[in-house]
């Protein structure tokens, strides 16, 4: 079989880091190759137009790999050198992983058979077109069903109202209430399924002609909740049966066991898991709730989950189940572990935290020859690289004072505000055990939201890069590594 022979292309301030890491990497993935260092110093500026200008081919590349910043059309590449051009990872120190550790995923990642339904907590209290922004909002995150809930007592003359509301939007609707009279209000105006059902309401259940949720009397009693299964059975009533989530401290152990129980005595019967009682009573970040709960329903072949977002650790539990129904399908029917398979639910701290070699840092310092400031950070301290400077400390503001020391020409306030924005971002990296970027937005998962560059276009921007700068100029790059400006062209 023969080897493949990648070509490499970088700048050349990467460059030494690139040799020595595929001195190690080639051998190992079984790949031979070849580096091309172009007339730039950071590779973050380069466009595909402008790389074919100066880019020559070896003979027998079977593959060209580009920085991970340079993402614009590619096909001027590929048909220019007449083979495969694709964008790596955006930091060399990803390149291992690139190479023989990512998982190979089936197309058929992403499918699912748990439904979400996602409740509106104290309907009644709520106005109309509150009920109907939130329900927009749920749907966006993945829910399923709006599940109306009620409050128990007096019955709710507008539910039919809001009910036919929701519909007239789109949605699917299920209705949350003991009450028999609400409840036919409710499905009288499209509600598909009634959660809530058990012995003080099920005689109603037949004349609703609709889909229910046999639950307990109480938690823990078993027998009434198949008494009230046994009657809607008999009454051909479609149901599904939740036996009820016990908060921690409360019989979570054993509630769980009841679930497995009811399975085991109903083997094909569909089942449903009100997990808010765990999410939103427990002092901790829904996520990994989620995930594990998920879990335990894919394998008992509970289809469907009734979540809600009222306290503020819970806010996203929409879109974390939604992600993680998809990463338990996968992981249970390909027999694979749930790891390395959706990062959207790794929000708190990173699944991988980069080390940092001071020596290269030191040598970039003596290379560089701008004054642009370059951020990093590792599992404990903060680094600053410009033109022969290199300062790290743990503390942002003693770095900022070893930097004032420095006397730098090009600090006004505008420099300073950025430098102080970016060492919260780097410091929070630390304090969290997350991955430091600079000019990018820290990664939180499913809650990652993009940052605007405010220094430099991004790379394949038709604008044009920004000339050279005097000495008062106080302009910084971007990136770890970032551009310097001197020459981003040449």
């Amino acid at each position: 079989m023969t080897r493949s022979q990648i070509h490499f292309v970088t700048g050349r301030l990467a460059a030494p880091a690139l040799q020595r890491t595929l001195l190690d990497l080639g051998p190992r993935a079984g790949f031979d190759y070849s580096i091309s260092v172009l007339p730039i110093t950071v590779a973050a500026l380069m466009t595909p137009q402008w790389i074919q200008r100066h880019l020559q081919v070896p003979a027998n590349v079977t593959e060209i790999l580009l920085p991970g910043y340079c993402n614009g059309d590619l096909q001027v590449l590929t048909t220019a050198a007449g083979c495969p051009v694709r964008c790596g990872p955006r930091d060399l120190r990803e390149l291992p992983e690139f190479f023989g550790r990512q998982p190979k995923l089936d197309p058929s990642y992403g499918e699912y058979d748990i439904q979400i339904l996602a409740e509106i907590n104290h309907a009644p209290r709520l106005a109309q077109s509150t009920i109907l922004k939130q329900a927009e909002q749920l749907s966006a995150a993945g829910a399923d069903v709006i599940d109306v809930g009620c409050d128990p007592g007096d019955r709710w003359n507008g539910v039919g109202d809001c009910v036919k509301a929701l519909r007239d939007q789109g949605h699917r609707v299920s209705i949350d209430s003991l009450n028999p009279k609400e409840i036919q209000d409710a499905v009288q105006a499209g509600a598909e399924l009634v959660l809530s059902v058990n012995s003080t309401n099920r005689d109603a259940a037949p004349d609703w002609g609709c889909e229910v949720v046999a639950i307990p009397d109480e938690p823990t009693d078993l027998r009434g909740l198949y008494g009230t299964v046994e009657q809607l059975t008999d009454a051909n009533v479609a149901l599904r049966i939740d036996h009820v989530l016990e908060p921690i401290g409360y019989g979570l152990a054993k509630s769980l066991h009841r679930y497995l129980q009811v399975r085991n005595d109903f083997p094909d019967q569909e089942m449903m898991m009100g997990i808010g009682n765990l999410t939103e009573l427990t002092d901790v970040d829904s996520a990994g709730i989620n995930v594990l709960l998920l879990g335990i329903c894919q394998e008992l072949k509970i289809h469907s989950v009734l979540t809600t977002q009222v306290i503020n650790w819970a806010r996203s539990s929409v879109r974390e189940c939604d992600l993680a129904r998809r990463l338990v399908r996968y992981a249970i029917h390909h027999q694979v572990l749930p790891k390395h398979l959706e990062p959207g639910l790794v929000m708190l701290r990173d699944g991988k935290q980069y080390t940092l070699d001071e020596r290269e840092l030191e040598e970039l310092a003596a290379q560089v020859r701008d004054h642009n400031y370059r951020l990093f950070a590792d599992d404990r301290q903060l680094h600053l690289v410009s033109s022969g400077l290199y300062l790290k400390d743990t503390d942002p503001f003693h770095l900022f004072d070893q930097l004032l020391a420095a006397e730098p020409r090009n600090l006004d306030a505008s420099h300073a505000f950025y430098l102080g924005y970016e060492l919260a971002k780097a410091k929070t990296a630390i304090t969290l055990g997350k991955q430091y970027e600079q000019d990018e937005p820290l990664d939180w998962g499913l809650l990652t939201v993009n940052e605007t560059c405010h220094r430099l276009p991004r790379t394949g921007s038709t604008q044009s890069p920004p000339s050279q700068p005097g000495p008062g100029d106080s302009t910084t790059a971007k990136r770890p590594s970032q551009i310097p400006q001197e020459d981003a062209l040449e």
